[in-house]
């Protein structure tokens, strides 16, 4: 099998996989005490190290999509990572919400190539990491959907249908996610930033500094799961 990560620092169990390296990076360096570059191969920046409260934590980016996303996801797994939450962007399907708005995907409707690979039409998130990450994060939990595409290049029909089955945006890589995550048997959620609605959108310095943030109000959650009994 290729290798698409080449750790050079310890992988921690605990994860955040933003899909940026750039965002890898500041998320590192503010949620990391003394971040390690922990993997540059492929571009895909990611970091090692442990937070004030003492938590080992790895931040590696996914780069975008979800054949790149599951791949990452996989190696990391094969590396002894065991909670992971997805850190990305999402296009609203519903206008009741906002850019800024903050999404824990309980559920996602897999249009992408990834899930139609795995025979996997929708994966659902893991219950306790999901609900510490809402806790977290003060996001709310939501079904969600993925394709290969940004939304405005996506059929009109599917958006309908999708709408029909009751998710409220739509993404890149959430979906792969949690289909590699549940076929590995590992605990993985996603949180998803609203960037982008019929109520405006973000420009992108907003939406960095919105994804930095919650990548730091994450990690009580991380470590919340892994003091937890059993």
């Amino acid at each position: 099998m290729p290798r698409y990560l080449r750790p050079t620092a310890p992988i921690a169990a605990d994860a955040l996989l933003p899909a940026d390296p750039g965002l890898a990076m500041a998320i590192a360096q503010r949620a990391l005490v003394k971040p390690l570059m922990a993997n540059h191969h492929h571009g895909l920046w990611g970091y090692s190290g442990t937070t004030a409260s003492g938590l080992a934590l790895t931040i590696q980016a996914t780069g975008i999509g979800g054949p790149s996303a599951a791949a990452v996801l996989g190696e990391l797994a094969g590396h002894g990572a065991r909670r992971l939450i997805g850190i990305g962007r999402c296009a609203a399907l519903t206008d009741e919400l906002r850019p800024g708005d903050r999404l824990v995907a309980a559920e996602a409707l897999g249009a992408d190539g990834v899930s139609a690979a795995l025979g996997e039409p929708g994966s659902r998130a893991d219950a306790a990491l999901a609900g510490a990450a809402a806790a977290a994060a003060g996001a709310t939990p939501a079904a969600v959907a993925s394709a290969d595409l940004p939304v405005a290049a996506i059929a009109p029909e599917l958006i309908a249908e999708w709408r029909r089955r009751g998710a409220l945006a739509v993404d890149l890589e959430t979906a792969a996610l949690l289909a590699i995550g549940a076929r590995l048997e590992i605990a993985v959620a996603a949180v998803l930033i609203v960037s982008e609605s019929t109520r405006g959108r973000l420009d992108d310095d907003a939406l960095e500094a919105e994804l930095v943030e919650l990548g730091a109000a994450l990690v009580p959650a991380l470590g919340a799961l892994e003091r937890a009994p059993g």
